[in-house]
């Protein structure tokens, strides 16, 4: 596993890392035992950093993960969760006053089970350039709430989340203090614009974070899930793209792991599953390079459809 210090946090964090949003039963019917297990081979593994929303599963992933977390020592990892995103009886909501940030640092510690959040992030951005004060109020309120968090050492670090890669750079040009960006689906296989805005994070210090290497289920070989948001011709493309990968005996999950490490500006990229097999395998592949020639391949094939993005939900 290879280590890299995020942006100027001090905190040298795993290549790979493990996203927790499958804990809260996102994305099938989990149980606590086997979400157990899978943290803990996480761990063994050699990944130390997690991460966690109160969205996700609409506050039963951080809860389950809190239960997780209670039999493995606090200097083993570092844990990261978010605010501004919410949930409730099936229904999404979402609230970046300052007020309902503060306070849901403090729920969030307490569903976790700790007492200091090494990096706490606004949750996708891009929802509250839709709400009154767009994203000014982002820079104006959300921000300095959580700038205000850290300099009581509750949280640690503070850093921002969006899938548009234009807000993230929206914000950090309006806001000295930012620490981190997480963005996902914009360094796979089928899509890399993140790397067009890697000389401008590193320019302002801010670490970047990867997530989402598979690019939600597009590049899988049991093929893309029925609620993907992204366009018929990305689909087909990527659906071509894993057909080759299989007649070549290499996965395309496999691929898109390694190639989502495989850039060493990129501290850490994202992967979640509740499975434990799931995540001991993703943790052997981030620990082999890529066929590079398969990589090209790959990416000429999904051709035109490189780059192609959808909208968030």
């Amino acid at each position: 596993m290879r280590y890299t210090e995020l942006g100027h946090t001090g905190m040298k964090i795993s290549h790979l890392s493990f996203g927790a949003s499958s804990l809260g039963s996102v994305f099938r019917t989990t149980n606590e035992k086997e979400s157990f297990e899978a943290v803990e081979t996480a761990i063994e593994g050699g990944i130390n950093f997690i991460d966690v929303s109160p969205y996700y599963g609409h506050y039963k992933a951080e809860t389950v993960l809190g239960k997780a977390l209670r039999n493995i020592p606090r200097d083993k990892y570092y844990l990261s969760t978010k605010v501004g995103r919410y949930g409730k009886d099936g229904v999404n909501t979402w609230d970046y006053s300052a007020q309902r940030v503060t306070d849901s640092v403090y729920e969030s510690m307490e569903r976790l089970g700790i007492d200091h959040i090494d990096l706490i992030n606004v949750h996708d951005i891009e929802f509250q350039a839709a709400l009154p004060g767009g994203l000014q109020k982002v820079v104006d309120e959300t921000l300095p709430a959580l700038f205000a968090l850290r300099d009581k050492g509750i949280v640690g670090h503070v850093g921002i989340t969006d899938l548009q890669l234009e807000n993230l750079k929206w914000v950090a040009e309006r806001c000295e203090g930012i620490e981190s960006i997480l963005n996902f689906c914009h360094y796979t296989l089928n899509d890399d614009a993140l790397a067009d805005y890697l000389d401008f994070f590193a320019q302002h210090g801010i670490g970047i974070i990867n997530a989402s290497p598979l690019s939600m289920g597009l590049l899988s070989q049991r093929g893309v899930p029925s609620w993907h948001p992204a366009p018929k011709a990305l689909v087909e493309a990527c659906q071509r793209a894993a057909e080759l990968c299989q007649s070549r005996g290499y996965a395309i999950e496999r691929l898109a792991v390694q190639y989502s490490v495989s850039n060493p500006r990129i501290a850490s990229t994202l992967f979640s599953s509740a499975n434990p097999n799931n995540v001991r395998r993703n943790i052997q592949w981030a620990n082999e390079e890529p066929d590079w020639d398969l990589v090209r391949e790959v990416k000429e094939i999904i051709g035109t459809q490189q780059r192609v993005t959808w909208a968030n939900s």
